[in-house]
């Protein structure tokens, strides 16, 4: 069955396509489009908090919209498996009334947070240019390359005729898989007609193309053919077409290659399950062997690429790690673009590593990341294959979503019928019918902030108002440490709100305020000035004991001051 454009028809009911999160931001990527009673909802994403979030885990969009069409949400739909696009698929899954729809990757991706969550929702396993029927919606995948396998994009025929979200891709020439971009099937249904067109913004503004996944390959050999020591090279745990091109690396220079970290072992299972990760014979090792190699014959493949302070990197750079330790000769290679937002935890990695007198190679002096986002050309491509009678920018920040918008006026101002430009917010309410295309109202729209197990209130005042929907409370430990020494000033304070216990709640936060001491005490004096690290460490400590002494688990928002 092909999608093909329908003509506008009066007297049936509008489709409604309402942005929940992805404009206007990186990450929390997140469609809802509705037609009457039936409602499908594409991707949902999250985003990992920002350091002025303590006690913040995740972040996913704010499902109020979707609450209030409860009972009518007949399916979400996946383009891929990247965070931005499933990491907020748990939340959603008590809204739905229908299965999950994604490639083969990205559902295995997501099962784990299921399990994690105590779901099992139905789920249903697509392949591209296959077409689902759900309600009034005929829904065809397409296949996109992208820097992971199983990426589609999604044509969404109505009654109104062909809706079109690209999800994440890039034009890539040559996949390390050898499946190719469709663009065969994008110029059909351009030819056929298309009434909207939702694309990718992210590389909007970069000129020319993105590089191949291929194209990070001499630069990772030369790497491989002039480190001495140990090559530790951290990037998402999900860029599984970059862990391949290490993997082949390894093997021929005769490198053993350890996964390290949680994401990193499960992603790379998961995708050798499916057949998308490759591992010679005899080259992979567990993390705890490492030490037991000399460090010229090994490879380690991490998680921390964005700083994050629990990682593996994180660890590593402070000589924290179980397994993995730093030595003269030693390379790190930060394989990842930074997340806007992130760039400061990086350097504070970074700056760790260079104390252990290692070299910290970046995209900045060795082209050893690629974008998995198409740039301007592209972009320009797919707007002059699918000529849409509207045009939508998303995924991005706003100045990408208006330059998108801009970029799209130029290419399409040749046409007989140039496209119209919908230049959307997290919110507005896209309405399709008989009149045409415009945007006629505003949904609620936000965040929502997790510590892990507990929701936060939406909103920005939700670390102010969360002790107020906790029943296990607030704990806020305030420690001021000195910035050049690392020498605690003063004793350790703990501050508890809705905090409720059998025993004296003053002699249990006592014994916590000397347990925080005795722990920082314990650090080194590098972890003790890195405020990002002693914030998780307090964390981590403070909730142990907690649960351990009282058997409950409020929310723990550590305050580390610089003097």
């Amino acid at each position: 069955m092909s999608v093909s454009g329908h003509p506008a028809v009066a007297g049936v009911l509008p489709v409604d396509v309402v942005p929940l999160g992805g404009l206007g931001e990186f990450g929390l990527n997140m469609m809802a489009i509705s037609y009457g009673e039936t409602t499908i909802v594409i991707d949902a994403g999250s985003m990992f908090a920002e350091m002025d979030l303590p006690g913040v885990d995740l972040i996913v969009p704010d499902l109020a919209y979707l609450e209030s069409r409860k009972g009518r949400i007949k399916a979400l739909v996946l383009t891929h498996g990247h965070e931005d696009h499933i990491g907020g698929v748990p939340y959603v899954v008590p809204l739905l009334d229908g299965p999950i729809y994604g490639t083969p990757l990205a559902l295995a991706l997501v099962a784990n947070k299921l399990d994690e969550h105590g779901l099992d929702p139905e789920t249903v396993a697509v392949k591209p240019r296959d077409v689902i029927t759900i309600g009034p919606f005929t829904i065809e995948f397409i296949r996109v390359t992208h820097s992971m396998p199983d990426c589609v994009s999604i044509a969404i025929r109505t009654p109104h005729g062909v809706l079109l979200h690209t999800g994440d891709f890039k034009v890539d020439q040559t996949p390390l898989d050898g499946e190719a971009f469709d663009l065969h099937r994008f110029a059909q249904l351009g030819a056929e007609g298309v009434l909207a067109l939702f694309c990718d913004s992210t590389n909007i503004d970069r000129r020319g193309y993105t590089g191949s996944e291929t194209d990070v390959e001499d630069a990772f050999e030369e790497i491989f053919t002039s480190t001495e020591g140990k090559i530790v090279v951290a990037t998402f745990s999900s860029s599984l077409y970059r862990l391949q091109i290490v993997i082949d690396l390894a093997a021929q220079f005769d490198r053993k290659v350890a996964f390290v970290g949680r994401g990193m072992n499960e992603n790379s299972q998961i995708a050798q399950r499916l057949g998308h990760l490759h591992l010679p014979i005899g080259t992979v090792i567990k993390d705890s062997d490492v030490p037991s190699f000399p460090a010229q014959d090994v490879v380690c493949l991490v998680t921390g690429s964005q700083g994050e302070p629990n990682a593996a990197l994180s660890r590593i750079a402070i000589d924290d790690h179980r397994h993995v330790r730093l030595k003269d000769g030693d390379r790190v290679v930060i394989s990842a673009r930074a997340i806007p937002g992130n760039e400061k935890a990086i350097g504070r990695v970074m700056n760790h590593v260079a104390r252990r007198n290692v070299e910290v190679v970046t995209e900045a002096n060795k082209h050893v990341h690629v974008s998995g986002h198409g740039s301007e050309e592209e972009l320009k491509l797919v707007l002059s294959l699918v000529r849409p009678r509207y045009f939508v920018p998303i995924h991005g920040e706003y100045r990408q979503l208006a330059r998108h918008a801009r970029v799209a006026r130029f290419v399409t101002k040749g046409l007989p019928a140039p496209a119209e430009i919908l230049t959307a917010e997290n919110g507005d309410v896209l309405r399709f019918d008989h009149e045409g295309g415009r945007i006629v109202d505003k949904a609620p729209t936000g965040r929502i902030l997790i510590d892990g197990t507990r929701v936060g209130e939406v909103g920005d005042e939700v670390l102010r108002d969360r002790r107020h929907i906790s029943t296990d409370g607030l704990i806020v430990p305030v420690v001021a440490i000195n910035g050049q020494t690392g020498i605690i000033e003063g004793v350790p304070e703990l501050v508890a709100r809705g905090f409720v216990n059998d025993e004296s709640t003053a002699d249990v936060l006592a014994e916590g305020a000397k347990l925080l001491a005795a722990t920082i005490e314990e650090c080194s004096v590098e972890e003790r000035t890195d405020p990002g690290l002693m914030k998780e460490r307090i964390r981590t400590e403070l909730r142990r004991y907690l649960k351990k002494r009282t058997g409950r688990r409020p929310m723990v928002l550590p305050v580390v001051i610089e003097i």
